[in-house]
């Protein structure tokens, strides 16, 4: 069987929603970060970054990092249609949950966690502020990239769609004026309305079932 380690909050809900939507039979393992379970040597033999998400697979072995776990199960389960059969449309796919990895994502650790990215205790301010204008900027990207979409990728739901939906969280976390950007905020709204979405979200608690 799948074991998902996860964290809520975390950027794992994308791999945890994927599972979900792919119809998987997995269990779940939380990873508190908080108390830094992730840093611990028992979580550090299954993926020695400290990090989550982590998808042990049937035979032992771990795929991490939410673009490979989502690709994974896109072409494991080809009937649920997670990454599209075109192989350009696919590319786009696994290029936009690049980006949203590589890009969006560090633009919030800039905010969340500024100690990071600078020593001096002075800068943290500094930090904060340029990772906040870089996140908005990527918010307002992905806005523009679901315009006239019903889903990030187009008519088809794709693992782009839950990755996307824990940046949403988070601006509505720190209190961002999400609703500000209207398609991002019709396209999470239907996104709440997906069986799956919404079971992966109750069983995490997650901000977006208060804010709904």
């Amino acid at each position: 069987m799948l074991t998902l380690y996860y964290s809520p909050g975390a950027c794992s809900m994308a791999s945890h929603i994927g599972l979900e939507e792919a119809g998987a039979s997995f269990e779940t393992k939380l990873v508190a970060l908080a108390k830094g379970e992730q840093r611990t040597p028992e979580y550090l033999k299954i993926n020695p970054r400290g990090k989550v998400p982590a998808l042990r697979l049937d035979d032992g072995s771990v795929l991490v990092e939410n673009t490979a776990i989502l690709a994974y199960l896109g072409r494991r389960f080809p009937e649920k249609g997670l990454l599209p059969k075109d192989p350009v449309a696919e590319a786009r796919c696994i290029s936009m949950m690049a980006w949203l990895s590589n890009t969006v994502h560090p633009a919030f650790t800039h905010i969340f966690r500024p100690e990071r990215f600078a020593e001096d205790p002075n800068a943290a301010a500094s930090v904060k502020e340029t990772g906040k204008k870089n996140f908005w900027a990527a918010l307002e990207e992905l806005d523009g990239l679901v315009a006239g979409k019903k889903w990030m990728q187009g008519d088809q739901f794709t693992g782009c769609d839950p990755y996307a939906l824990v940046f949403y969280g988070w601006g509505t976390r720190i209190e961002l004026a999400m609703r500000e950007l209207k398609n991002y905020t019709a396209w999470k709204d239907r996104m709440l309305e997906r069986p799956a979405v919404r079971k992966v979200l109750e069983r995490e608690q997650n901000i977006l079932l208060k804010a709904a």
